[in-house]
């Protein structure tokens, strides 16, 4: 099965995890890269997430979702 996960999902687990509901997503969208990680899924990617990621003002984030990305989709140009 393929997986996309939109940018706001790729940033979930970076975000403030005290409110229960960020942290839950958080937790889901860890389970479903650990998933695709153990080549049960497979994660796909588009041209719009590297476009939404390269417009991401903290640098330090950018490079964290980033490393999310499928490995095929990793490099940004």
């Amino acid at each position: 099965m393929k997986v996309y996960l939109d940018v706001s999902c790729l940033n979930r687990p970076f975000d403030d995890q005290t409110q229960t509901r960020i942290r839950l997503e958080a937790e889901a969208t860890t389970m479903i890269l650990a998933q695709c990680e153990n080549k049960i899924w497979e994660h796909v990617s588009s041209e719009m997430a590297k476009i939404e990621i390269n417009a991401m003002p903290d640098q330090d984030r950018r490079a964290r979702v980033l490393l999310l990305l499928p490995d095929d989709e990793s490099t940004l140009n």
